[in-house]
């Protein structure tokens, strides 16, 4: 097993570590070791960008059609130049 040692530890954090600790009937040690263990059980699962949250977003709507204009010519712009 590896040994760590937390340095400038708040305080206040300190205070509320050994509070819940009490409060769990453990030591600090043992709720600090729980506490990783439970923060750090957990997976996130992050999309890889936008248009993929995007896609999961909407995925339950089903689609949507649109009626697209047609294009027209691109206009030139005006000569001021005269």
């Amino acid at each position: 097993m590896a040994n760590m040692t937390i340095r400038n530890l708040d305080d206040g954090l300190k205070k509320r570590l050994r509070i819940r600790a009490a409060e769990h009937g453990r030591s600090m040690e043992d709720e600090a070791r729980d506490i990783l263990r439970a923060a750090l059980s957990t997976t996130e699962n992050r999309a890889a960008n936008l248009a993929t949250v995007i896609r999961i977003r909407v995925a339950p709507l089903a689609g949507v059609t649109l009626d697209l204009p047609q294009r027209e010519p691109i206009r030139y712009a005006p000569d001021f130049s005269e």
